[in-house]
């Protein structure tokens, strides 16, 4: 969706996350109660503290068929119908120009073809890909695959950038949109397959569903268009059974340092939530994300916004090299969804041209692929150490520019690789110590022409353009360490370095009575502090 859905879109990160991080909770709780709790059963933490919410239970066959049965046209009707829908509300209830489509206008975007938007970083890098994931879901809850789900993502985002609005189509949101929606669409249709369970009625029953439609809506709208909301069934009705899975919270305190000339600080409270869904270790499998982890951080702290993080990695196929009673090594394919948003801490902005921009990193990067290995080594019962590596092409990403200011845009359109890494140790189930890094590398490769006619354009700036011609790096090294006060509880202390560096072959800008060329190559970094408890449900 072109930034014509920004009215509506705006507020999806923060209500889609909230609700997530919400129904999570209660996702879980109903899941651990209708289980029985598997206390002694522990794996090698890949997300640091780890224990699992209760013992695995395979998927009954019977679900499965039933779930796996594939309903081309209801799928096809609801993704039209979301669609259909969504022009209504911003047409009549938001009264959105952008929605006063014809079909002069459908001619139009066809005649122009697409071109590169100026959206908001929250808006392009994850608010579209979340309506992605709802085009998704119409196939993956009418019985379809990962792979053919995809499609009705694809087949939505089209529909909507060529016929739902009377601006041309973006060309970054017909990537973004249905590639980072198979990714959050996947792990949010996972994580409703644990709350429901057709064997329960009444209160519990009602509950069930209701969370499952909310972290899920597509899922939860067929299953009331199906009957299957109120069917009651002697098995589960769970298509994935019930995995290993391992959740960790933690809430605090987060302290941000700005390393600039005045080395400004501000403090508030943060929320963090990692999930870690599937076995690392499990024989080798072409089932996507049967195996996937999940970061999520919201900020509490004046000036910064409320989704600073989101992180998933989810494994499309793997293979099992070594599997013995202590050590384990896997590798494999795997889809990346990388989202990292600041904002200033300075109460007055720096001033120059050629200054660095107050906002220390924006980051984005809702399509990238690459392969991967898991490490597992255990010497004892009461130590072990596990390490990851990740290489990845980044087909479309985002990256915090320094002088592009159009519309709501601040950042660069990008394309490059990642590279991550991680290690995490734990000493005699009391310490556990995490070190990790995520390196980017992103060029921008269609840069503005400073010396276009901008007043040619409708927004008075040249269109369809990447942003600045340049290439830039951004690192984050992050250190956690946790120490157990009971059973399940840790305290847990954190250290972040964020950096990054951007590199423009060309900024031209107008000195008194001459335009000057210069090739800045500038800086931005930012340290955060973390003091949290942290609970491993």
């Amino acid at each position: 969706m072109p930034k014509s859905c920004f009215n509506f879109c705006i507020f999806a990160p923060i209500m889609a996350k909230l609700r997530f991080t919400f129904l999570l909770t209660v996702a879980l709780s109903l899941t651990a109660a209708a289980q029985n709790r598997a206390d002694t059963a522990t794996v090698v933490p890949h997300l640091y503290l780890r224990h699992l919410v209760s013992a695995p239970v395979a998927p009954d066959s019977c679900d499965s068929a039933r779930l796996e049965k594939k309903a081309f046209w209801r799928a096809t009707a609801e993704t039209v119908g979301f669609n259909i829908g969504l022009w209504a509300f911003d047409r009549y209830v938001q009264n959105g120009h952008y929605a006063r489509i014809s079909f002069n206008t459908i001619k139009e975007n066809f005649k122009h073809g697409f071109e590169w938007d100026d959206d908001h970083l929250g808006t392009n890098m994850f608010a579209h890909p979340y309506n992605g994931s709802l085009f998704y879901n119409a196939g993956r809850s009418n019985g379809f695959n990962f792979w053919q789900s995809e499609l009705f993502a694809i087949g939505g985002s089209a529909m909507w950038e060529m016929f739902m609005e009377c601006e041309y189509p973006s060309t970054n949101d017909i990537i973004a949109t249905p590639v980072g929606g198979a990714a959050i669409g996947e792990v949010l249709y996972r994580t409703s397959d644990l709350v429901l369970d057709d064997r329960s009625t009444g209160g519990e029953r009602f509950g069930r569903e209701l969370a499952a439609f909310v972290i899920s809506p597509m899922r939860g709208f067929t299953r009331i268009v199906t009957g299957r909301a109120w069917e009651r069934r002697a098995t589960t009705g769970r298509r994935f059974g019930l995995p290993p899975i391992n959740v960790a919270m933690s809430v605090g305190s987060r302290m941000l340092v700005f390393q600039d000339d005045e080395k400004l600080a501000k403090a508030g409270g943060a929320l963090r939530v990692g999930i870690e869904y599937g076995d690392r270790f499990a024989p080798s499998t072409k089932a996507p994300y049967d195996y996937f982890s999940f970061v999520m951080e919201l900020n509490a702290i004046k000036t910064q916004p409320l989704l600073s993080r989101v992180e998933i990695i989810g494994r499309l196929l793997s293979r099992t090299l070594v599997d013995t009673r202590t050590c384990g090594l896997s590798v494999g394919m795997y889809q990346h969804f990388d989202f990292f948003d600041s904002d200033t801490i300075s109460d007055t902005p720096l001033e120059g041209v050629l200054k660095p921009c107050v906002v220390p990193y924006k980051l984005g990067t809702p399509a990238s692929v690459g392969c991967g290995f898991m490490f597992r080594y255990a010497a004892t019962p009461r130590w072990s150490l596990d390490a990851y590596g990740h290489i990845n092409a980044v087909i479309l990403g985002g990256i915090l520019s320094d002088y592009y200011r159009q519309y709501h845009r601040n950042y660069n359109w990008a394309s490059g690789f990642s590279i991550k890494c991680g290690i995490n140790c734990n000493f005699g189930n009391r310490i556990a110590i995490n070190l990790s890094n995520r390196l980017y590398r992103l060029y921008t490769w269609r840069g503005y022409d400073y010396t276009a006619d901008w007043s040619l354009t409708p927004e008075g700036h040249p269109t369809n353009v990447q942003g600045d011609a340049s290439n830039a790096w951004f690192s984050n090294t992050e250190l956690r360490i946790g120490y157990r006060l009971w059973k399940r509880l840790y305290a847990t202390a954190g250290l972040n370095w964020y950096y990054r560096k951007s590199t423009y072959e060309r900024y031209t800008y107008f000195n008194e009575d001459n335009w000057e060329t210069s090739n800045p190559i500038i800086g931005s970094h930012q340290a955060d502090v973390r003091l949290m408890l942290t609970y491993v449900f």
